[in-house]
């Protein structure tokens, strides 16, 4: 069986199924049906891979990246909507979901073709 990741991330791939999702409004909606366990949890884990894994993946062109590469992408593009939910919003990000219901993402750079 393939690797979900590349090497050095195997601690991530029990969150790809619920993360490494493509599309920003995906990204938020998946953010929104979360737990604040199940985001702490993702977050706790991912977070501390970030910088080391965005400079892996800077070294390549968005076209050249493996399928394991783009699903870390995804990840980390993940991270970025749950770490707004953990770090700002807190226990407030319930109040917060509500909101984004009205506030569909409808354009995002972040799903430009690579």
């Amino acid at each position: 069986m393939a690797a979900l990741l590349p090497q050095g991330y195997e601690a991530l791939e029990p969150f790809v199924e619920q993360w490494a999702l493509e599309g920003s409004q995906v990204r938020t909606d998946a953010r929104s049906n979360s737990t604040p366990e199940q985001r702490q949890a993702f977050f706790d884990a991912a977070n501390p891979l970030l910088a080391e894994g965005l400079d892996m993946l800077d070294a390549k062109p968005l076209a050249a990246l493996d399928a394991a590469e783009k699903r870390l992408l995804n990840l980390f593009l993940s991270l970025a909507h749950v770490g707004m939910a953990v770090e700002v919003h807190g226990p407030d990000e319930g109040r917060h979901a509500t909101l984004r219901a009205h506030m569909p993402i409808v354009r995002s750079t972040a799903d430009r073709a690579a």
